[in-house]
């Protein structure tokens, strides 16, 4: 991988601009870099009724590609009234249930050509006459970079994304010999990955748009993940680009599987990548960190599933380490987009709703003496304001993602604190209470053989990838119903 040179690359906005003059395209241009995009092609969809009886029915909805090139991807939006609900649908895959339902191509009908349909059944239950109130079709290839693939809380800008929560991700397809990625983040690392082979680092890439070059012809993934925490500072995100002759096609579909990872540095992926407790000498610890290679993101990935990183290393359920920063903790922060570069809440897509959520907090409530002037006047005082908050963030959780979502507390040994106790003590009462779906695992750090060699006695990679394993197994004993 490598940066085109700058002649090539200054040239593609006048390039760009040379082709909408002769009427050859029409483009958007980034925020980010001032640099021209393609545009997407167009589509229509129209919907019928096959069939229906008794509150039943099956439909079928057409997709037509009514520009003049090939369409590499379409997106159906239907609008369902009140009382309906789709149930399955053929020869597509669908995001949601009811009210508002997007369905995309599979890899048998995703291609369309020009003047040419395709179509996708469905079928469901209904109360009214109506089953479709509203159906509407566009290419994705065209979306802005909002609309990509992404994991991850962002904030919307139109043309560009923000955020700050490690282990972001952005997943793009394109056709062409290479790619350009926009970003504007002088604090942050990355990872880009091309077709799944070895991931090369970009280091605080700053405003720009780093290109990937000679690769061979045809249908290529990209994929951008940020590897460090930045909970002040955010990144911007401005879209995958194609190099002159390519195109940027539709993003791969969601994975229909879905965890969220909750917690502080161990699940942010701290220091990491070093192989010394005193990461001083390489760096610190942002270059030492990964987000991407901590064992949220290694389990995601060897179930097959799309993922959310929501830590802030340091930070407890109701004490932070060494009780720093009073008066706030990990549940000030949990619900927004933006940490502490922004108070504005963060609203779960449609999409989003995770089978699994794991969660990892109060290592920092208990890891450090109490200092003097804190707020609790011993560990017991401590263990049952942590208690009551843990229960009022699970019923928080539950609330979010409803009874149908399996909650996995973890903890690590750590002898002499009341912290296993309280989880396992919050999982029975959850029990008892009713809800079964609510777990605890015990990361037992001496069977498990982990070093703690990453930065500052955190899991190393190595610690990781067998946390990962560890969790893998456990949720594999869990009746999830992918």
């Amino acid at each position: 991988m490598h940066d085109w040179p700058a002649n090539t690359v200054q040239a593609i906005p006048r390039i760009a601009a040379d082709l909408r003059e002769r009427g050859l395209c029409a483009g958007r241009i980034s925020p980010v870099t001032g640099r021209a995009v393609a545009p997407g092609n167009t589509c229509a969809a129209a919907y019928r009724t096959i069939s229906a009886r008794d509150g039943a029915f099956h439909g079928k909805v057409v997709v037509t590609n009514t520009g003049t090139t090939p369409l590499d991807g379409w997106r159906v939006t239907l609008t369902l009234p009140a009382g309906v609900r789709i149930s399955a649908v053929r020869s597509g895959v669908a995001t949601g249930a009811t009210g508002t339902v997007t369905v995309t191509g599979t890899r048998h009908n995703s291609a369309v050509r020009p003047g040419r349909s395709t179509t996708f059944g469905l079928t469901g239950t209904r109360t009214g006459d109506e089953a479709v109130a509203g159906v509407t079709c566009a290419d994705p290839s065209g979306d802005t970079p909002a609309h990509a693939r992404t994991t991850g809380r962002v904030e919307d800008l139109g043309d560009s994304v923000r955020y700050t929560w490690p282990g972001v991700t952005f997943e793009g397809r394109f056709q062409g010999t290479g790619v350009g990625i926009e970003l504007n983040d002088a604090a942050n690392d990355y990872d880009v990955q091309i077709d799944g082979a070895a991931p090369v680092t970009l280091r605080t890439p700053g405003r720009t748009t780093h290109w990937v070059t000679g690769l061979g012809g045809g249908v290529h993934t990209v994929r951008l993940a940020k590897r460090t925490e930045s909970p002040w500072t955010p990144g911007e995100f401005g879209g995958f680009v194609a190099a002159p002759g390519g195109r940027v096609l539709a993003p791969p579909a969601a994975r229909a599987r879905q965890i969220e990872f909750i917690g502080d540095s161990w699940t942010a992926g701290y220091g990491n990548m070093s192989t010394s407790r005193d990461c001083s000498a390489s760096g610190g610890i942002n270059p030492d960190s990964n987000a991407d290679q901590a064992f949220g993101a290694l389990t995601a990935r060897t179930l097959n599933a799309d993922h959310q990183l929501t830590a802030w290393s340091g930070l407890g359920m109701v004490r932070n380490y060494n009780g720093g920063s009073p008066g706030t903790d990990f549940r000030t922060y949990y619900d927004r987009t933006l940490q502490a570069a922004g108070t504005a809440a963060w609203q779960p897509p449609k999409t989003w709703r995770p089978q699994v959520v794991v969660v990892g907090l109060g290592i920092n409530d208990f890891s450090t003496p109490l200092n003097p002037g804190e707020p609790w006047a011993d560990t017991a005082a401590l263990a049952a304001d942590f208690r009551a908050a843990y229960l009022g963030f699970l019923a928080k959780l539950r609330l979010r993602y409803g009874p149908g979502t399996f909650i996995v507390l973890t903890y690590p040994t750590m002898s002499g604190t009341p912290l296993a106790d309280i989880v396992e003590q919050v999982v029975r009462e959850r029990n008892s209470q009713g809800d079964r779906r609510m777990s605890a695992l015990h990361y037992d750090n001496d069977a498990l053989g982990l070093d703690l060699l990453g930065c500052d006695w955190h899991p190393s990679l190595h610690d990781h990838r067998l946390l990962a394993g560890a969790l893998g197994r456990f949720i594999g004993t869990l009746p999830v119903r992918w």
